[in-house]
């Protein structure tokens, strides 16, 4: 029983109080104002230049990477507001809903740009058509953020009550990420059976040297998601008193450093410089082939 009364706490939740003896915190410890500030930079500034990349070229799918990079900015702003008042919940549920959804957005632009390597390295390199992996793994990530949300309210409603039960919330918000963290594997597949296809049929060996450092980000940002998928499904699974989410530091490197990575490495290897069309690459692989003579005197 804590030494403070339930008054004292619903109070501490509205208001902005310094960190008290005694008095645990939502996240299990008072988060980190540096930490903060500066993912609030590496995300801000992601968005920025990718709001730039994306306008100049035209790339209008990609700004599904400038909408993540700003819920993400939205998360780390409600982490910074805690750093300040950690016993605010208004901030606490800020922070958890937006930095659960930001990676779908993610995600979303993964799918596009896998589905944008499919329709120029042709038919042959997926098992799935390029439409398919939007229509799948886009619903896949619908349910499960309303999975979460679902869960996640109700856990929260219950932390507003006096010896409250947040177990049933809890419980559904990890089916939506265990569903969530499923689905991912299953799009993991998909992409490493795309990469085995591509190098089976040495499809890249067709293509121009600007599409190996996209694909390869591609795989890069894959790996980032992937690994912090693993890590929340591990850390809601244990409950809101377990071992990771009591521990600031595995979230600062295996959530905000992986997102980070997973969004900025397309500022560097931007789809709208280094992806070819499919009219271009369909122009390289006349003249590649056999008879590139007649091909050349084809295309004219």
């Amino acid at each position: 029983m804590s030494q403070y009364s339930f008054e004292f706490r619903q109070q501490l939740q509205r208001e902005c109080h310094p960190l008290v003896d005694g008095l645990g915190t939502a996240y299990g410890y008072k988060p980190s104002l540096a930490a903060g500030i500066v993912y609030l930079v590496l995300f801000g500034l992601s968005m920025i230049v990718h709001t730039i990349q994306f306008t100049w070229k035209r790339t209008w799918w990609c700004a599904v990477f400038s909408i993540g990079c700003l819920t993400e900015v939205l998360g780390w702003a409600g982490r910074t507001w805690s750093a300040e008042c950690p016993y605010n919940m208004n901030a606490f549920l800020m922070q958890i809903s937006t930095l659960i959804i930001a990676p779908t957005f993610f995600t979303a632009g993964i799918y596009v740009l896998l589905g944008r390597f499919i329709q120029i390295l042709g038919r042959e390199s997926s098992i799935l058509s390029p439409k398919m992996y939007l229509w799948i793994f886009c619903t896949c990530d619908v349910i499960s953020l309303v999975v979460q949300a679902v869960g996640g309210g109700m856990a929260s409603i219950e932390t507003g009550k006096e010896d409250g039960d947040t177990a049933p919330g809890t419980h559904i918000m990890v089916a939506g990420i265990v569903f969530q963290m499923f689905s991912i594997t299953v799009f993991v597949v998909c992409a490493a059976d795309f990469v085995r296809r591509v190098i089976r049929h040495r499809l890249l060996q067709s293509t121009s040297g600007s599409i190996y450092p996209l694909f390869g980000a591609m795989v890069f940002s894959v790996i980032c998601i992937y690994v912090r998928s693993i890590y929340r499904t591990i850390e809601l699974s244990q409950g809101w008193d377990g071992y990771l989410i009591t521990r600031e530091k595995y979230f600062i490197a295996l959530d905000g450093a992986m997102m980070v990575a997973a969004v900025a490495v397309f500022n560097i290897f931007h789809p709208g410089w280094l992806m070819p069309t499919s009219k271009a690459m369909h122009y390289e692989r006349e003249l590649a082939s056999e008879d590139g003579y007649g091909a050349a005197t084809e295309m004219r």
